[in-house]
């Protein structure tokens, strides 16, 4: 590249740190005071800017745009961002790595070297989302009795872990550099009930996902720059937090922040570690792999002031809740979050990061803690290596991104202010139906009282009071017991926002060892659970002598992954769903995720409550969410006396010296030098070793797309639209839920018709979502939702009108139609179309169904990009016109004018067959977007560029 196409590369500076002369940006030597004054997020998107300056993707503009950010962050201010790297989790990894499968190909044909097509920017998947509590508190002989004091029916340790010498360690254990606290091996005792239910779900797991499986293993081995992390290892975010963040890259002796975009909301988890960091769709994460730049509006910061002290019995999870209902009133969607104050120095990284997770549910972009020195604590901790510590600290030390949260000197220039006072916080669950709506726990019992009492609606249930008061009885293992409303039948520890936080994960531990002490026990038909978001968890659990107490309890570890939270959380024993059914009861699940919409968790717990992990058990022990912990008695103990939760529930300090004593950093070392091992299952499936993948023609889960089957070298002339028939004419506020296949596959749909067809089974269609690395399907559920309305069809639901014969019919079913006729289609759409979560099955879906082009009053950002992005074009009324303005009714043909020499907002002529002649605006807003439609798509662009 030449030196006028990197106008910065004068603030280059070398620097020794440690033996190594590395280099970087300098940005205080751009002499401009404003930079000083930005928010921390916003010096790292400047930096990348910087850096990546070509003339093309990013300029000069765009680098003033954002030193300008003071006087541009009110403006919609449109900027590139190139981020670091790029994560995935395996629901929305899949895909990715098909279509690099399949550009592979598409370069092997076209003549080129395929071994070229692989991540250009560093690229993480991480598979955690396919594991399901399918079994949970397994009945297992010879179960540890913690409350006697011994641990019964131990096994020898092959290695002679029986010893009095408290330093020595098991050298056959996978842990054998790790010296243990215990007198035995904790690793080598018999099955306890988590193991077994473990064990069972990770082999189910991998019955369900074999095909899934082995192509991703293929994927491990032909992808350079791309790590894919095997099930059974963690939670994509927390194994990011844990071991992927690097905080500052170096590369090739280059330094530069640590920034990524993740297909996941919850991406946002490592900006509690100090990195820019925030979930987007497929597309645009598959765009950042192949070394493009993303589209940002330069965004408002709201600076977030912490301040005072937590009480003594206050978790961390209750201040995110507060947080999370706070900002949510505040209102900051679409804007950073970014916290300062002197509180912030109080809390742990763990503690941030749990904040940081919940980003999405508080409505923000990001939720930025800048690094400071308990970040360079926290990196030690996990075992980070000491030469790549030093050159973190030095490197935004100099670039002044290191903060310190006790000097006001150091504040930045914010948008919004907003405060809190730590000493305000109090013990919180959030629900029943939303994650910010937070009830302090001590109205917990009268606030479902109202729920039930209310009409239907986000706090309500409308239950009448003649049956608020109802109780079922059923039998479960040869004993009778009641539910009634509020009866808690899941009690899941789960999520990596806060099984990532040694803190409430040791509180949780802690707490069932005084319960169980005090001879208190979860009623076995409630559905308990742990599900650790990384193998380290396990250890020091296990370690700090906590595990047998929590298998007493029922919270046996039943598997490494999302889970509960993400509502695979497996069936309820079937007398307790009868019961649940008998009685149309508000049956509850408590859990320590992130969501807990309605039908989310379980179809059959209506309302559902995030709460801390010892909450979790403190409910689990109550049996019912109607229960006041202050007043009401958890039971007794052996010499009569009433237990309240106060009496044995562990304090801040109390957990604090446990964590010191076993949060070590041998653990992660440990843990993560085999993060690409895997488990027995793993290493034995078979994957393929060629570079090229052997696409299997009866494979349900795994199909080469057909996004490049007639691709050429040659770049295609520009081509509009002849003669388009309207497949779909939508109103306003259609949004990626509408368009994009999501959910279960109903039976009656056109997907069900395929995969019956191969001879699969209801039973066997899974999920739209697992079935993502399937064009066939997917394209089978593109605008499947029910509640779709199209202004052709008289009512909701997934059908539309075949224009030239006026058939009613299922939408691809039309589709297929209209390219058997040789015929282009269109849609016709409102305002805010493609509102929602970003989704790239959102554009893929219309592409596959033949959609050449989009009429709409406006668009969602994102999604108008990755119709782009997929060689779908966005066309826009002129202000103030509409179909209804227009006379459209959706039954005409559609011709649409594109020019060779057509420029980025230009205008274009529409014609119809009935006479009809109106323009609209050409939404291609930059030149890049131009040059990839002219490609058929950035994918296709790229792969031009391999050649």
């Amino acid at each position: 590249m030449a030196a006028k196409d990197k106008p910065f590369q004068n603030l280059l500076k070398t620097e020794r740190i440690g033996s190594e002369d590395l280099r970087f940006y300098d940005l205080t030597a751009l002499k401009d005071n404003r930079y000083e004054k930005l928010p921390f997020s916003i010096r790292v998107l400047l930096e990348s800017a910087v850096r990546n300056c070509d003339g093309f993707q990013i300029q000069e503009s765009d680098v003033q745009n954002i030193l300008n950010w003071s006087e541009n962050q009110d403006k919609s201010v449109e900027i590139p961002f190139k981020p670091a790297r790029v994560i995935l989790q395996d629901f929305t990894g899949v895909p990715a790595v098909v279509d690099f499968a399949a550009m592979r190909d598409a370069v092997e044909k076209l003549g080129g070297d395929p071994q070229k097509i692989n991540p250009i920017c560093p690229a993480d998947l991480v598979i955690d989302h396919s594991v399901q509590v399918d079994v949970s508190r397994s009945a297992v002989r010879n179960t540890p009795n913690p409350g006697g004091g011994q641990r019964s029916n131990v096994a020898a340790c092959p290695a002679g872990s029986q010893r009095s010498n408290k330093n020595s360690w098991c050298s056959s254990c996978l842990h054998s550099a790790l010296p243990l606290m215990d007198e035995i091996c904790p690793f080598h005792h018999l099955e306890t009930q988590g193991s077994t239910a473990l064990k069972k779900n990770q082999d189910l797991e991998f019955e369900r996902n074999k095909e899934r499986f082995i192509f991703l293993k293929w994927g491990a081995k032909a992808f350079k720059n791309m790590l894919i992390v095997p099930p059974g290892s963690g939670i994509v975010h927390q194994v990011n937090l844990e071991y992927l963040g690097r905080v500052v890259f170096n590369t090739d002796g280059l330094l530069y922040p640590d920034s990524l975009v993740g297909t996941d909301s919850h991406t946002t988890m490592i900006n509690g570690l100090g990195i820019v960091a925030w979930g987007v769709g497929g597309i645009e994460a598959e765009a950042v792999m192949l070394g493009q730049a993303i589209s940002m509006v330069l965004p408002k910061v709201v600076g977030y002031k912490i301040t005072g002290q937590l009480n003594p019995l206050i978790t961390s999870t209750d201040l995110v809740l507060t947080i999370t209902k706070h900002l949510r009133q505040v209102g900051v969607v679409g804007k950073f979050v970014e916290f300062y104050g002197p509180g912030v120095s109080q809390l742990s990284i763990a503690d941030r990061a749990t904040i940081s997770n919940m980003c999405p549910e508080y409505g923000a972009t990001v939720g930025f803690f800048p690094v400071d020195d308990q970040s360079i604590e926290y990196l030690r901790q996990t075992g980070r290596e000491e030469d790549k510590i030093r050159f973190v600290e030095k490197y935004l030390r100099a670039n002044k991104m290191f903060r310190d949260y006790d000097n006001t000197d150091n504040d930045p220039e914010f948008s919004e202010l907003v405060e809190l006072d730590m000493n305000t916080v109090v013990p919180c669950c959030s629900g029943p139906k939303r994650p910010h709506d937070k009830v302090a726990v001590t109205d917990m019992k009268t606030d479902f009282m109202t729920c039930l009492n209310n009409k239907i609606g986000f706090k309500g249930f409308a239950i009448p009071s003649e049956k608020q008061t109802m109780t079922i009885p059923f039998v479960y293992d040869k004993q009778e017991y009641t539910l009634s409303h509020g009866s808690v039948v899941i009690a899941a520890i789960t999520s990596c926002t806060n099984t990532s936080n040694p803190s409430v994960m040791l509180g949780a531990g802690l707490l069932a060892k005084n319960a169980v002490e005090a001879g208190l026990d979860v009623k076995p038909y409630i559905k308990t659970s742990l599900s650790p978001g990384s193998g380290v968890v396990t250890y020091y659990l296990r370690e700090s002598g906590v595990i047998p107490y929590l298998d007493k309890l029922g919270f046996g570890i039943v598997g490494y992954g999302c889970m509960t939270c993400i509502g695979n959380s497996g069936p309820l024993e079937e007398p307790v769903a009868q019961a649940i059914d008998k009685g149309d009861l508000v049956a509850c699940g408590v859990l320590s995720g992130n969501r807990n919409f309605e039908g989310r968790i379980h179809p059959l717990t209506r309302a559902n409550y995030l709460a801390s992990p010892p909450l979790v058990i403190a409910y689990a022990l109550a049996g019912t969410v109607c229960f006041d912990f202050e007043k009401d008695s958890l039971g007794k103990n052996a010499e009569g006396k009433e237990i309240y939760l106060r009496d044995i529930w562990p304090t801040r300090e109390q957990i604090h010296q446990v964590e010191q004593q076993f949060v070590i950093p041998s653990m992660f070392r440990e843990v993560y030098s085999k993060i690409q091992k895997g488990t027995d299952r793993w290493m034995a499936l078979d994957a393929p070793d060629s570079q090229l993948y052997p696409w299997d023609a009866k494979s349900t889960y795994i199909k080469s797309p057909p996004f490049f089957e007639n691709m050429t070298k040659e770049l295609p002339d520009m081509q509009g639209v002849k003669d388009a028939f309207v497949l779909l004419n939508l109103g306003d506020s259609v949004t990626t839920d509408h368009i994009s296949p999501a959910g279960s596959i109903s039976r009656t749909s056109p997907a069900a018709r395929y995969l019956g067809n191969l001879g699969l089974t209801p039973r066997e269609f899974n999920s739209y979502g697992s079935r993502r690395g399937n064009d066939d399907v997917m394209a089978r559920g593109t605008f499947a939702n029910i509640r779709l309305v199209n202004k052709l069809m008289d009512k909701p639901g997934p059908r539309t009108i075949h224009v030239p014969s006026n058939d009613q019919m299922d939408i691809y079913d039309a589709a297929q139609r209209y390219d058997s006729e040789g015929k282009q289609v269109i849609v016709l759409a409102g305002k805010e179309y493609g509102s929602g979560s970003s989704r790239d099955w959102a554009a893929k879906g219309p592409w596959i169904l033949g959609i050449k082009a989009v009429i709409a009053e406006s668009y969602e950002r994102i999604h108008r990009s990755n119709l782009v992005g997929m060689g779908i074009i966005p066309l826009q009324y002129k202000s103030g016109e509409t179909a209804q303005s227009l006379g459209l009714t959706g039954r005409e043909a559609y011709t649409i004018d594109l020019n060779e020499d057509i420029k980025p907002g230009q205008l274009a002529v529409v014609k119809t067959n009935d006479g009809k002649t109106f323009e609209v605006i050409v939404r291609f807003d930059t030149d890049v977007e131009l040059t990839y439609f002219r490609h058929g798509g950035i994918l296709n662009y790229m792969i031009r560029k391999m050649l």
